[in-house]
């Protein structure tokens, strides 16, 4: 960190009259999504990103097995068509912003090369009181993501980023001090081996399907492990999802010269983007995060790829909720627990509903989820 501390813009109510004019108002053009295609690539890229190899949708020769016939799109690959989802927040410039949430409906499956449309505006303002920085705003969005070809709704999606003053985060922030008192963890092979035994049970269900008749309230589903944190991870993430402000040399530039604020300078004095965060310890510690953490729809898409070797192929994703409660610096390894809350039809529908918790090595709450599963019945 340089030796002289940076100030960060603040809060001001100014730019929340400012927001709040925009509450409802159809947003126009925006910034370009990553993925306009839901295609064999982009569908794969994203999947490995978050360490999914499901072969529904990464191996078009097993695909064509399934009642698809080809390759379908994972639910949380939508994050890579709308950057209003994935946190791109408007207005209060300067101000640093946590992408800490999302509630999703799906309606119809996606195909292998379906076109992307979306829709999308600001929904609500709420002022909370944190411990991570004292005052925070939390903006959330609705979008909506249609079949660009045909006009079907496909899914629709609240998603929301806490807006915090970076200075007050660093300065007085309380979240993290026993975290700080205790150090980073560093794992001896016996304790990673202890970790990686999770992914070598992990079972993708496929196409042994699960019917509703054979799911009772109480069922566990399988442990699913995500780490140790790496941000050579975080990245991996980022190619499949596209990332929000990654731009080089004269896009770079550009995006600097429309939003100043996106350039934040680095110990070189080159402005860089307010996202590297997520590789850059020095950077994090000086926003009040304990260090280079994960992103937040990479947290939602693991509790999502949880629920999805679970269901198995004939399964559909109805719903699904996130809460992301704490950052996931490097080091961390999260478990994700869950189990079988109810089962009950609707509509003419078999649906499950499933409670998740994640949490990390030391048993700290990570992330908090739910999800709605439409399963055959027999």
């Amino acid at each position: 960190m340089n030796e002289m501390v940076r100030k960060f813009p603040k809060i001001t109510e100014e730019g929340l009259d400012d927001l709040r004019s925009r509450i409802g108002v159809k947003i126009g053009k925006t910034v370009e999504p990553w993925c306009y295609e839901a295609t064999r690539d982009n569908i794969r890229h994203y999947a490995h990103g978050i360490g999914d190899d499901n072969p529904l949708w990464c191996d078009p020769d097993y695909a064509k097995t399934t009642r698809y016939g080809d390759v379908i799109a994972l639910p949380s690959f939508l994050f890579s068509t709308s950057r209003i989802i994935s946190g791109y927040v408007g207005g209060l410039p300067g101000v640093h912003a946590m992408w800490s949430g999302a509630d999703w409906n799906w309606h119809k499956v996606i195909p292998r090369n379906t076109e992307l449309r979306t829709e999308a505006y600001l929904k609500d303002l709420i002022e909370h009181d944190t411990r991570f920085a004292g005052k925070a705003i939390q903006q959330i969005y609705h979008v909506d993501f249609y079949d660009a070809k045909t006009g079907d709704l496909l899914a629709d999606a609240d998603s929301w980023c806490f807006r915090t003053d970076r200075d007050q985060a660093r300065e007085n922030g309380t979240k993290y001090t026993e975290a700080r008192e205790r150090g980073r963890r560093v794992y001896t092979q016996e304790e990673l081996d202890s970790y990686y035994k999770y992914y070598e049970a992990e079972e993708i269900r496929g196409s042994n399907t699960r019917y509703f008749d054979d799911v009772n309230e109480g069922d566990e589903l399988p442990v699913m492990v995500k780490g140790p944190m790496t941000a050579t991870g975080f990245i991996a993430y980022a190619q499949g999802w596209g990332g929000l402000y990654i731009r080089a040399n004269k896009l770079a530039w550009k995006l600097q010269q429309k939003h100043p604020s996106a350039g934040i300078k680095n110990r070189f004095g080159i402005p860089d983007c307010p996202e590297r965060v997520h590789w850059e310890e020095e950077f994090a510690l000086e926003v009040g995060a304990p260090g280079a953490y994960d992103y937040g729809p990479e947290r939602a898409s693991w509790l999502t790829h949880q629920v999805t070797n679970w269901m198995g192929d004939d399964g559909f994703l109805r719903q699904a909720k996130s809460q992301v409660r704490r950052h996931n610096p490097e080091g961390d390894i999260i478990l994700i627990h869950a189990k079988v809350e109810r089962k009950y039809e609707e509509n003419g529908r078999h649906l499950v509903e499933i409670k998740q918790r994640a949490e990390q090595q030391d048993g700290e709450l990570s992330a908090i989820g739910s999800a709605i599963v439409e399963l055959p019945k027999r």
